[in-house]
């Protein structure tokens, strides 16, 4: 990639469909994107842990896996990335319950190409908005003010001394505030390519940053323990 090019966004096809994961990925490569394929749901979450997409396409009916069931265990576990359904169904209802599974979008099959493509762009410039990769300017919370571009968390003026990794989790904690993160997810979100780092690491992590936050550590008021998931930021 030439230097100062943006990379290509990522999109995972999901479909047992070996004809139409390859009509999608010729046509959704074409169109400047980075597609990779997958024939099921199964492992749905692995899938994105080693592909990091910007974006999902799952069918709805799939052997193994039902499409709507991974897309909702995905929200469950605090996976914000993109899905957008396919189905053989176009009723409402169809559609009403794909959305309710956390779905961003609903395209009923046989579709055009074009249209999933204007479908992918509409859904990928949402999520470029606001709620973006990083939070927009200094995040406040009670006492404290969080700047993700300086990389700095200070209370009441003063500057909080914290490692690259524990700005790293406090700036995805913050970004998906309210949501429950599993150890992986959070693992995969504040990588940095050390391979021997464990769901161990986060928590030592997190008992760090609590150590530093916290006025209670028996009872959190910010980073609290989602049982059997993770952790959640409680903005």
């Amino acid at each position: 990639m030439a230097k100062g090019m943006e990379p290509l966004k990522k999109i995972l096809v999901v479909d047992d469909d070996p004809e139409l994961r390859q009509l999608l990925s010729t046509y959704l490569n074409k169109h400047g994107y980075n597609t990779t394929m997958a024939a099921n749901a199964v492992d749905l979450e692995a899938q994105i842990m080693r592909f990091s997409p910007d974006l999902v396409v799952l069918d709805r009916m799939m052997p193994g896996r039902e499409g709507m069931a991974a897309c909702r265990a995905l929200r469950e576990q605090g996976e914000d990335v993109p899905v957008i359904l396919l189905t053989a169904k176009d009723e409402a209802v169809d559609r009403i319950m794909g959305l309710e599974s956390g779905a961003d979008d609903y395209l009923g099959k046989p579709f055009d190409p074009r249209e999933l493509l204007a479908r992918i762009e509409a859904v990928l410039r949402r999520k470029a908005g606001p709620s973006a990769l990083k939070p927009q300017g200094p995040y406040h919370f009670g006492p404290f003010v969080f700047d993700a571009d300086a990389r700095q968390l200070s209370r009441e003026g003063e500057l909080i001394k914290l490692t690259g990794g524990e700005i790293d989790l406090l700036g995805v904690l913050i970004h998906h505030a309210g949501k429950p993160l599993s150890r992986e997810r959070l693992l995969m979100l504040t990588r940095d390519d050390v391979g021997d780092r464990t769901d161990r690491t986060i928590d030592i992590a997190v008992s760090r940053l609590r150590r530093l936050i916290e006025d209670d550590l028996k009872s959190p008021r910010w980073v609290q323990t989602v049982w059997g998931v993770g952790y959640r930021f409680v903005p």
